[in-house]
This record gives C-alpha cells, structure tokens and sequence, in this order.
C-alpha cells in the first residue's frame, strides 16, 4: 500500500511540472498568430508577435556591440574640405584653367560665378575631386595664383555616424524580413493591411538611411575645394581714381544733407514745446529783473 501512494504520489509531481511547460507552449502559438493590436518599433525591444521563430543573429540591436556595428575594423570616412581666396592677372583665364584641373584630377566643377564689375572685379567656382588628389589640387592652384590671400582646409572624420548608419540599415533590413514572413501566415485582410502599413514604414526608414550613407560615401570619397578670385594690381601702377574719390565726395555731401535736413524737420515739428519753454524763460527772467529794479528804487 505504501509502495501504491508513493507512485501516485510520483505521478502527481510530474503531472505539476508538465503544465507550466504546457502553457507556455500554449502560449507562445497564440502569439504566433495573434495579429490584433501590433505596433512595431524597428529599432525599439521586439512586439510579441516577432517572439516566436525570431532568429537569434537579429534578435538584439546591441548584440554584436555597443553601437551595433561589427567588431571588425571600418574604413575611415574623412570628409576633406578646402577654400583658398587668390590674386590673378585674369579672372575668366583663371576660371577655365581651374576646370581644366578638376578634370584632370578626374573631378568636376560644383559652380562658379563671375561678377566683371570694372572697379572691383572677382570670381568663384567650386569643384570636386577624388579625396587622394585632395593636396595635389591645391598645390596646383598655388602655382598658378600670383598671390594666395587666404587658405583653409577642414577634415571631418564621418566613419562612427556611417558605422551607426550600416548598424541601424543591418536592423531595419532584418525587421523587414521579418514582417515579409508574416505577411505570407496572414490570412485576412485586416493582418494583411496592418502588416503592410509597418513594413511601409521599414521600407521607408530603410530608403532614408540608405540616402544619408550614399551621402557620406559621396562626400568622402571626394573633397570640395571653393576658390575666390580676385584680380591683381601689377607694380606701379596708380590705384588712385578720381571718379571714385569725386563720387565719394558727393555721396558725403548728400549724407551731410540729409543730416541736417533731419534735424530742421526735428526741430519744426517740436517747435510748440521749446517756443513754450522759450515763453517760460522769458517771463521767469522779466520777473526777476522787475523784482530787482523795484528793490534797487527803494
């Protein structure tokens, strides 16, 4: 009898373990299929119907690193800038050769500008050109200035917000597939819709990113160069001109003016309250002198 309970009793703990599992197994089908209520964020903590048959090479942002990059070693991503403000005999010349070196450098002209004013002529252009001709191209327009003013280069190093780019499009390309799988188990259009409209927006997050890299990646591999131009004076030649002081002359005269004439209109439209001020002083004054004449009689 004894040997009895103990076997029942046996078979009752098992039994009580065996549940929970169950249940949990139970549940984890549910959610599989329970479509009602999703709200998926890409990057935030997976929803509950992602749980079930998630692979584990996708199933954390952060799994790989901090940042959510591979621990292998990234190109750099350096973002070179130059600007140089020179002196030339010829502004439309200068134009022409300087786009004659970017496309020798294998570059392009971004833009350019002429402003022939007679006075005070200048120009600017811009080009681009592969980051290693970088330093050549700026050595070549040294050379050809009669006289560098003004010269700037910039570096920004670009590679950790491109790094964070490729982990965030690795997230977002795995979260798409994902809803692709659940696309095909739908099976009314309800989940259909609901499924579509996340992955809409996974595709669009996805199309973002994959512009902003592109960014990068252009603007790295190439570097922008701007370049002022202004046209030099040779030696011994007079910088005087006449028409110049005349007309700066008659310009100060016309600010003289229009100075003076300010002050008139002041003055005219105040004038009821100095003239009463004046009328005041005067019989302040008047008084006093009678008041002194009277006590000088006495």
């Amino acid at each position: 009898m004894n040997r009895f309970v103990k076997y029942v009793l046996l078979l009752a703990l098992v039994a009580a373990l065996m549940i929970p599992a169950a249940c949990a197994q139970k549940s984890v089908t549910q959610e599989d299929v329970n479509w009602s209520g999703m709200a998926p964020a890409p990057m935030a903590p997976a929803p509950s119907f992602l749980a079930a048959g998630r692979s584990s090479e996708t199933t954390d942002y952060y799994s790989k690193d901090g940042n959510g990059a591979d621990d292998a070693a990234v190109d750099r991503k350096i973002v070179r800038t130059g600007s140089m403000s020179m002196e030339v005999d010829d502004i439309v010349k200068a134009q022409a050769a300087i786009t004659d070196i970017a496309v020798q450098y294998d570059g392009y002209v971004v833009s350019s500008n002429l402003n022939a004013a007679k006075e005070n002529p200048r120009g600017f252009i811009s080009f681009r050109v592969p980051a290693e001709k970088f330093d050549a191209a700026l050595a070549r327009l040294r050379q050809m200035a009669v006289k560098v003013t003004n010269e700037n280069t910039n570096s920004q190093d670009v590679t950790e917000q491109y790094t964070d780019l490729k982990a965030q499009l690795s997230n977002y390309e795995a979260t798409e597939a994902q809803y692709l799988e659940l696309l095909k188990k739908a099976d009314n259009v309800k989940d259909m819709l609901e499924v579509q409209r996340e992955l809409s927006n996974v595709r669009g997050n996805i199309e973002r990113i994959k512009g902003r890299m592109q960014y990068l990646e252009r603007t790295s591999d190439t570097s922008l160069i701007e370049v002022s131009l202004t046209k030099s004076t040779p030696i011994g030649e007079s910088t005087w001109d006449v028409t110049g002081v005349f007309k700066g002359a008659v310009d100060g005269l016309i600010a003289f003016g229009k100075v003076l004439l300010s002050i008139l209109i002041w003055l005219l439209v105040f004038s009821p309250v100095w003239i009463i001020v004046l009328v005041i002083i005067f019989i302040v004054r008047r008084r006093k002198k009678t008041k002194s004449a009277a006590t000088t009689a006495k």
